[in-house]
C-alpha cells in the first residue's frame, strides 16, 4: 500500500488530518475483477450505506448500473449524484410510510418489501398515486453458511420474510392490487473471506428462489444475490480469490439461467465494501506521545469519532486492529497503542500495534476505510472538526468534504 504514499502525502500537505482519502483506479481494478470473473452473468448494484460520500456516488453512478438505497435520504442523494429513480431500490425494514410515499412518487425502480405490514402501506400510497408499483420481496433463509462476519438470516431477524413464512406471506403480497412482484433480494451474510462459504450461500439462494418463483408461479425480471464478499481488514486476513468463486458456483448460476422461468431474469450482484472498502485510507497524525505504566501510547487527532469501525465497536465481538502504516517511515517496529482524542477510554485505534517508533508528527494511515468509515462514525460526540473528504481520480485529487453531512452538490 506504500505505493500510495506520495498521494497521501499530498493530502496530509493540503487538508491536513484527519482525512478519508479513495483512490478510484482501485475500485476500477475491482470492478474489472468482478466482471472479468463472473463475465455478464451479473449486473452490479452499489449499496450506498456503506459510504455515501456525495463525491464518490457521482463518480460510481458512470460505472455501476444499479445503486441501492436504505433510506429516503440515500435516495435523494443518489438522484443528485447522476442516478436516474428507476436505477434504484430501497432496502430496509422500518420504512416509513412518508419514505415510501416519497419514492413512489418520484418513480423508484422498486421497493424492497421486507414484511407484509411494508407491502400493505406501499399497496395503499401506489393505489393513492394511480400507479402499479414494481416490487422484490427480500427472503431470510434459514441457513447460513459458517464464515459470514454478520448473519442477516438463519437466526431471529428484522430483515425480509423468513423462508419458512414465505408459503403464506408471499401469497398474501402478490395479491396486492397495486404492486407489481417482479422479483427477490436475499441478502443474508457479509463480510466472508471464505470462497466456499460464498459458493453455499450463492446455492442457497438458487433454491430459495427457485422454490419460491415456482410455488407462486412467478417469472422474475430481477433476482438480488446480496454479494457478502468480505475484504481482508486485518493481518494474517487472506483476501478472496473471485476466481475461486466463480469456478465454485458459476456452472450452477448457467444451470439456474437455462431454467425457461429463469432465461429471461436479471441477476444482480448488491455489493458495498467490496467494491470502495479497500479503496479508501484514513490519516491520522500523533497529537502527543505519552510513556505509561511501561507502554508507549499515540494519541491522534481523529479516533473513533472519525472511524468507529476501526475502534472495534462496529460489529466486533473481540477488537482486532486495522492494518496500518506510518506515511514515509520504516526501521524497527515496536509496540504502540493507538488513541484518538476523545475522553472516554474505549477511543482506541490500535492495542499494541507493531509500528515504527512513533513521534509528534507523524502520520498514521489506516487501511481498508473506504466503507463503513466515516459514515458508521458519530461525528458529533465532543465537537471535534468533522474529517476531510479527498477523491483521488488518478493524478486529480478533488476535494469531497461534507460540511456536517450536508449535500454540497
Amino acid at each position: 500500500m506504500k505505493e500510495f504514499d506520495a498521494r497521501l502525502k499530498e493530502v496530509v500537505d493540503r487538508f491536513g488530518t484527519p482525512s478519508y482519502v479513495y483512490f478510484t483506479e482501485a475500485i476500477d481494478s475491482r470492478i474489472a475483477d468482478i466482471q472479468a470473473a463472473f463475465g455478464k452473468r451479473f449486473a452490479l448494484s452499489y449499496a450506498v450505506k456503506c459510504n455515501p460520500n456525495p463525491g464518490l456516488l457521482k463518480w460510481l453512478s458512470q460505472r455501476i448500473e444499479f445503486v441501492d438505497v436504505s433510506s429516503i435520504g440515500e435516495f435523494r442523494l443518489a438522484k443528485h449524484a447522476g442516478w436516474g429513480p428507476a436505477q434504484a431500490s430501497f432496502t430496509g425494514p422500518g420504512k416509513r410510510e412518508v419514505e415510501i410515499a416519497e419514492a413512489i412518487e418520484n418513480d423508484i425502480g422498486e421497493l424492497i418489501i421486507e414484511n407484509v405490514r411494508e407491502a400493505k402501506i406501499a399497496n395503499k400510497v401506489a393505489g393513492e398515486f394511480g400507479r402499479r408499483q414494481n416490487v422484490l420481496i427480500r427472503l431470510a433463509p434459514s441457513f447460513v453458511p459458517k464464515g459470514f462476519g454478520d448473519h442477516m438470516a438463519g437466526r431471529p431477524s428484522p430483515f425480509g420474510i423468513d423462508v419458512e413464512e414465505a408459503r403464506e406471506q408471499v401469497p398474501e403480497i402478490v395479491a396486492l392490487p397495486n404492486l407489481s412482484v417482479i422479483g427477490f433480494h436475499i441478502y443474508s451474510g457479509t463480510q466472508c473471506l471464505n470462497p466456499e462459504a460464498v459458493c453455499e450461500n450463492y446455492r442457497v439462494f438458487l433454491s430459495v428462489f427457485r422454490e419460491v418463483c415456482q410455488l407462486n408461479n412467478i417469472v422474475p425480471q430481477k433476482l438480488i444475490f446480496g454479494s457478502g464478499l468480505g475484504i481482508p481488514y486485518h493481518h494474517g486476513d487472506t483476501p478472496l480469490n473471485l476466481e475461486d468463486i466463480a469456478d465454485g458456483i458459476c456452472t450452477e448460476i448457467e444451470e439456474f439461467c437455462a431454467e425457461a422461468r429463469f432465461s429471461d431474469t436479471r441477476l444482480i450482484l448488491e455489493l458495498g465494501r467490496y467494491l470502495v472498502g479497500e479503496a479508501g485510507f484514513f490519516l491520522t497524525s500523533v497529537v502527543n506521545i505519552k510513556e505509561s505504566r511501561g507502554q508507549r501510547i499515540a494519541i491522534c487527532d481523529g479516533g473513533m469519532n472519525n472511524h468507529l469501525p476501526a475502534s472495534g465497536h462496529f460489529g466486533m465481538v473481540i477488537h482486532r486492529n486495522y492494518k496500518m502504516h506510518v506515511l514515509g517511515e520504516s526501521g524497527d517496529a515496536e509496540k504502540v497503542n493507538l488513541v484518538g482524542p476523545l475522553c472516554t477510554s474505549i477511543d482506541r485505534l490500535g492495542n499494541a500495534v507493531s509500528l515504527p517508533r512513533l513521534n509528534e508528527g507523524d502520520v498514521v494511515a489506516l487501511h481498508c476505510s473506504g466503507a463503513y468509515g466515516l459514515t458508521a462514525s458519530p461525528i458529533n460526540f465532543i465537537s471535534h472538526p468533522h474529517p476531510n473528504e479527498v477523491l483521488f481520480e488518478k493524478s486529480n485529487i478533488v476535494d469531497v468534504t461534507r460540511d456536517g453531512f450536508t449535500d454540497r452538490y
